[in-house]
């Protein structure tokens, strides 16, 4: 019994020992993540071989783990760049990117865990500087976002090559100018509405002109044509058709034949 004590105490100790030595070789890594081994009596950062993945892993109490985000991150950036003519415009833009799993060992090595401020804002800024001093405030107001949002992500993209860090897009959210710019570029673009709205009055109305006098040519030839085939026993003969037509009515008349005008009957009364 008077040992029991004695043998307690060295058991305890060592259980602690062994659950400090476990608690400092493990290392757990969450979804989306992966872990660099360094090792601190080898040669340093294990470059040589695939990352920790994640799930639970166990190395020497030694050694040291720097765990990573793999997976799709975005960086806001407001940036304030130079146009064609020397106009400061102001840029709001996002980049969607992620290490490159397999070669986040020689990230940490050659660029540190502050690889975003060393790297990726360097690289976006110089993009965006560089592809934004091509165009007018017009260009960058109106037509070219698009154009210039596909230009950042192409020039962004060649900067981080062999950088060990994928670009998946560049977002540009707003393009902001100078008040005074602003309001002019907008007086320009309701001038120029209003000036296509006239035009296209105008030829309107010319057209409807157009169609007007062709309506008119048309119906002065088939008069013409008419006339011209109106002869004098035409009418005659559609005057006897519609005489004949007229006595065989019901109604109470006098049909006078040979009567009136070249020779057609007069119908007199209707009574």
């Amino acid at each position: 019994m008077e040992k029991l004590p004695k043998l307690t105490i060295p058991v305890i100790i060592g259980i602690i020992l062994l659950i400090i030595v476990v608690a400092k070789s493990s290392v757990t890594i969450k979804a989306g993540h992966a872990g660099v081994l360094y090792q601190t009596f080898g040669d340093g950062v294990v470059t040589d071989a695939p990352p920790l993945g994640e799930g639970f892993h166990l190395i020497a109490p030694w050694n040291k783990v720097f765990i990573y985000e793999v997976r799709q991150q975005e960086l806001s950036e407001k940036m304030q760049v130079l146009s064609s003519n020397g106009l400061e415009i102001k840029l709001d833009a996002s980049a969607w990117f992620q290490p490159l799993y397999g070669d986040v060992a020689k990230l940490h090595q050659e660029k540190g865990e502050d690889y975003l401020k060393r790297v990726i804002q360097p690289a976006i800024r110089s993009a965006a500087r560089s592809v934004v001093g091509r165009y007018t405030p017009e260009q960058l107001y109106s037509s070219k976002r698009d154009a210039i949002q596909e230009e950042i992500f192409e020039e962004t993209k060649k900067i981080l090559d062999k950088q060990y860090v994928q670009l998946n897009e560049i977002l540009v959210r707003d393009v902001t100018l100078p008040p005074t710019i602003k309001d002019a570029i907008e007086r320009k673009l309701r001038q120029e509405q209003e000036s296509l709205e006239y035009e296209f009055r105008l030829e309107k109305a010319t057209k409807e002109a157009e169609r007007q006098r062709i309506e008119a040519e048309g119906k002065a030839r088939a008069n013409s044509i008419l006339s011209a085939s109106l002869t004098d026993k035409i009418l005659q003969e559609k005057g006897i058709q519609a005489t004949v037509e007229l006595a065989k009515s019901s109604n109470a008349k006098v049909v006078v034949v040979g009567s009136g005008e070249n020779g057609l009957p007069l119908i007199l009364g209707n009574n």
